[in-house]
């Protein structure tokens, strides 16, 4: 998909500025670096014009080049004006941004280490998936979740591989799971933060709307998962990943699995070499959107440079 031209008109006018801070020049100088993130992070962290910059277009253009379908999913339906709850920065940042698992925050869930965030090689996000994290009460929402990114973990003294998942809802504050929350009158957590917003969340386990078909999603057991919804309807959570058997089948009984083509799965992927963090391979289908991210990535304290960059 080109959006050379539709990037021009989006930006026709918008700033009289010349050189670094033109809107419209720096639109095509990252089309021209193929909306390199690496680049872009590090370009929003120079200062603060380049900052609202960003956070006023290239993030925007970044999710529209990468994640076309998905974006023009959660735009649909006239309710939120064009406009993305939570910012556009947030969700470049949830598509590419594994936030890893924090020993601290989690109520219901407790991992014996803690697992940084990374960025990761490749996100498949898929609204079957999302489905699945859904009470039936609630299924008429639009909900996009991403297989989980698995990691080395630590559970009752054994090693236990654990999936980090991260999510995002269409219109949270008029979806049914918003109603559901309000109605319960549920308490949002006082010690844990969106990792892409840093808004107020609510644990889903309190609130009591996890569905059983999430576990089984996951490949996980009852009670091996727990997950947070902000306020602007991101959500991020994690689960003990259970080995698939050769007779594993997803069952979800529960939950109907269209087949319509506009439900397709969303890729987030980078071109370089392989990551140490793997995909697990979940139960969604393999063909779908594939999204290059960049091709240089970083560790350490350049990492920490990059992410504040959002």
């Amino acid at each position: 998909m080109s959006n050379g031209g539709n990037s021009s008109q989006r930006l026709k006018g918008s700033n009289s500025e010349s050189g670094l801070f033109n809107e419209r020049i720096l639109v095509l100088v990252f089309e021209a670096m193929k909306w390199d993130l690496h680049a872009l992070c590090a370009a929003a962290a120079v200062n603060r014009k380049l900052q609202a910059v960003a956070k006023r277009v290239l993030w925007r253009e970044l999710c529209l080049n990468r994640a076309p379908r998905l974006v023009a999913a959660l735009l649909s339906g006239g309710s939120n004006g064009g406009k993305i709850s939570g910012g556009w920065e947030g969700l470049a940042k949830l598509l590419c941004y594994c936030c890893g698992c924090s020993q601290l925050t989690n109520l219901h869930f407790r991992a014996e280490k803690s697992q940084p965030g990374h960025f990761v090689k490749a996100s498949r996000f898929s609204k079957t998936s999302g489905r699945s994290f859904l009470v039936k009460k609630c299924r008429g929402d639009l909900l996009y979740v991403s297989d989980p990114c698995e990691h080395n973990s630590v559970k009752d003294g054994e090693e236990y591989d654990l999936g980090v998942y991260r999510g995002v809802f269409r219109g949270f504050k008029n979806s049914r799971t918003w109603a559901c929350l309000m109605r319960r009158q549920a308490k949002l957590e006082e010690h844990v933060k969106c990792p892409y917003c840093g808004a107020r969340v609510w644990s889903m386990t309190s609130a009591r709307l996890v569905p059983r078909s999430a576990a089984r999603r996951l490949g996980t057991q009852d009670g091996g998962l727990e997950y947070f919804v902000c306020v602007n309807g991101h959500l991020h959570g994690m689960c003990w990943l259970v080995p698939l058997s050769s007779g594993t089948e997803d069952d979800d009984d529960d939950v109907e699995d269209d087949d319509d083509e506009d439900d397709e799965n969303h890729y987030f992927e980078r071109e370089a070499e392989s990551s140490s963090h793997g995909e697990h391979e979940g139960t969604s289908s393999s063909n779908g959107e594939e999204v290059v991210a960049g091709e240089e990535w970083a560790e350490g304290k350049q990492l920490d440079e990059l992410i504040s960059g959002f």
